[in-house]
């Protein structure tokens, strides 16, 4: 029987996972450092996900908050089609056009997170990119999962 460390962070308690928090560190904001994942599990893999609707047309060009709410939508609607929860989430990549948008419009990007993926924080990375696949897009959302078996 192998030892599992002591939740480190008041995240870890968040979710079936267990984030990681090095002593020491000032508490992250809106991530975790690191998630470990136990047991047997199956995995998801979120490829990008823009603000297209469900018709696969892009939604709200240049305004980023919507972009991104709509974006945590569609990550929120792969994981509830593979049977996931927002819980279950241990790594998300953001990228952005504007790392200065995003810092400016955190809080109502936070809110929009909220809504759609709760308040569990999973090892995430904020990229800022020249331009993304799609012209109109100003955020991308990956998202890999341990969904429990």
């Amino acid at each position: 029987m192998s030892s599992t460390p002591a939740p480190s962070s008041p995240q870890a308690t968040q979710g079936p996972w267990q984030a990681v928090q090095p002593p020491g560190w000032a508490p992250p904001v809106g991530y975790a450092n690191g998630v470990v994942a136990h047991g047997p599990t199956r995995r998801l893999y979120v490829a990008g996900q823009v603000a297209f609707g469900p018709d696969g047309r892009m939604r709200h060009p240049g305004d980023l908050v919507a972009q991104a709410t709509l974006a945590f939508a569609n990550v929120r609607a792969v994981l509830d089609a593979a049977g996931a929860r927002p819980e279950h989430v241990v790594r998300m990549r953001l990228f952005v056009r504007s790392a200065a948008d995003y810092a400016t419009h955190a809080a109502a990007i936070g809110k929009g997170w909220r809504t759609h993926l709760g308040r569990w924080f999973p090892a995430m990375t904020l990229v800022e990119v020249a331009r993304l696949y799609e012209p109109e897009a100003l955020i991308e959302v990956e998202a890999d999962a341990e969904i429990p078996a």
